[in-house]
């Protein structure tokens, strides 16, 4: 199983418990909390830890403080009402979307422009000094003959210490099955490649990380698009449904903060998911590159902590966490990992050594949880300072989807506006964004878009979602 509910700070685990109470409706909206000394006698911590947790919970927008009164529960932050995709389940008989994503990548590469459209978390967030010290380090130890021994599947040191994070977390992966690669992406790319030949089925959400939507079209295979909620996750009925209608061969989730939708599918969905895939002999290749980056007091766990039939290649990388730059990714390929290591030596044929060996010192010197821990801290205290934005600039009828995780906003505008549109106009001002049009093949969320809210909190991005506010009422007037 996974880390208990005991990591953290005292405070922290305090306002764990009761956000996790205000969300179960044990307090309401307008209720009064316990006063500090009531709820320091009721817990056995001190009031100095009691008055941090509520302090946390003021900034994060979960409860409000009046003088001589108290704390109370806040108005209700922006519910997950959200719009499915009018189609719970949609056949692709061919994808074209790759032209489309290249020119609005290229478009929105200007080092000058407000990156809220940026897939990667502020560089300035990650250790980037002990990282160049342990990059000079393994430089300077690195032999002739070194590169041999990161071919794949790759640095067995850096391999072992992943193997000791899933068994930190209650599962059973060895370094044997684990394959290094370029980033995630690879991972993902060398899975599919694994499991298909063209004109196979396999099946993605809707709304989908286009780099899924990429894959596919590189790769000259069919598509079931199935609607995906913000919180939820996949709508699993009509999965069912697809899975019996065609002979899918693979299936490409992201379980935990969906890029874009921010959601996690709950635990008892990931194992229904796993129990429908088994039944009908399906691989799942899960994209988890961004499930370190919890609020909450624990991690969720991927899919992969149910598997006991090797039907799951768990993606994930160090790109979104500690090193945008490395380019490292890795895969738990189970009975896979033979055949993604053929198909690795005849394309990227190894990933970089010097940034194998690099991580590995790294991770041997036991910095990495620390950092992840004020990651974690950072993201969520920015992620709320774009969202509180947004609610007071945003038209009323924006409706801003916030998941206690990862660092994306999914915003959903009514119909009329187009984002894409949205996209170009901003553009000139120098401000980017993701449209909805980059996560699907058709224009059922051109009326949406992805906001990364990892950048710090300033006067210049604060301008930005101002200005954004403004070019969407241009278009609703």
């Amino acid at each position: 199983m996974p880390a208990g509910r005991g990591a953290g700070a005292k405070y922290e685990q305090l306002a764990w418990q009761l956000r996790e109470q205000i969300r179960a409706g044990t307090w309401r909206v307008g209720d009064r909390l316990p006063s500090l000394r009531q709820k320091a006698e009721q817990s056995g911590f001190s009031l100095m830890t009691v008055l941090s947790a509520y302090q946390l919970l003021e900034s994060q927008g979960w409860i409000v403080s009046r003088p001589q009164s108290g704390y109370f529960v806040a108005p209700a932050r922006e519910s997950a009402r959200e719009t499915l995709p009018r189609q719970r389940l949609q056949p692709l008989q061919e994808v074209d979307i790759n032209a489309f994503i290249f020119d609005l990548l290229q478009a929105g590469d200007a080092p000058d422009c407000v990156a809220l459209g940026s897939a990667f978390p502020d560089a300035s967030l990650f250790p980037r000094q002990q990282l160049a010290r342990a990059l000079a380090r393994v430089a300077r130890q690195m032999l002739p003959t070194g590169t041999r021994a990161n071919l794949p599947p790759g640095c067995e040191p850096l391999r072992r210490s992943i193997a000791q994070r899933y068994a930190a977390r209650g599962m059973d992966v060895s370094p044997d099955e684990i394959v290094i690669t370029s980033g995630a992406l690879e991972a993902l790319n060398l899975s599919l490649q694994s499991l298909t030949a063209p004109g196979d089925w396999v099946v993605v959400e809707s709304p989908a990380f286009y780099g899924a939507l990429q894959a596919i079209e590189r790769h000259r295979l069919k598509a079931v698009a199935i609607a995906t909620h913000p919180r939820d996750g996949m709508d699993l009925d009509a999965l069912e449904q697809a899975l019996c209608q065609y002979p899918i061969k693979a299936c490409w989730l992201m379980t935990n903060f969906h890029n874009p939708l921010g959601g996690t599918m709950p635990d008892a969905g990931k194992q229904r998911l796993l129990a429908l895939l088994a039944e009908h002999r399906v691989a799942l290749i899960e994209d988890d590159v961004y499930g370190e980056l919890y609020f909450g007091a624990g991690p969720p766990l991927p899919a992969k902590a149910w598997d006991r039939e090797g039907r799951v290649l768990h993606c994930g990388s160090f790109s979104k966490t500690l090193a945008t730059g490395f380019r490292i990714g890795w895969v738990a390929a189970g009975r896979q990992a033979q055949a993604i290591q053929r198909l690795q030596l005849m394309s990227t044929l190894s990933t970089s050594a010097p940034m194998q060996l690099a991580l590995a010192d790294y991770l041997a010197g036991h910095h990495y949880d620390k950092h992840l821990h004020t990651l974690r801290r950072t993201l969520e205290q920015r992620k709320h300072a774009f969202y509180r934005a947004i609610q007071r600039v945003f038209p009323p009828s924006a409706r801003v989807h916030y998941a206690e995780g990862g660092y994306f906003l999914w915003i959903e505008l009514p119909e009329q506006i187009c984002t894409t549109r949205l996209y170009w106009r901003a553009l000139e001002e120098g401000i980017t964004i993701a449209p909805g049009r980059m996560f699907a093949t058709d224009e059922r969320y051109r009326h949406c878009f992805r906001l990364n809210a990892s950048l710090s909190w300033n006067s210049r991005n604060d301008a930005a979602i101002r200005r954004l506010a403004e070019l969407i009422g241009e278009q609703l007037a």
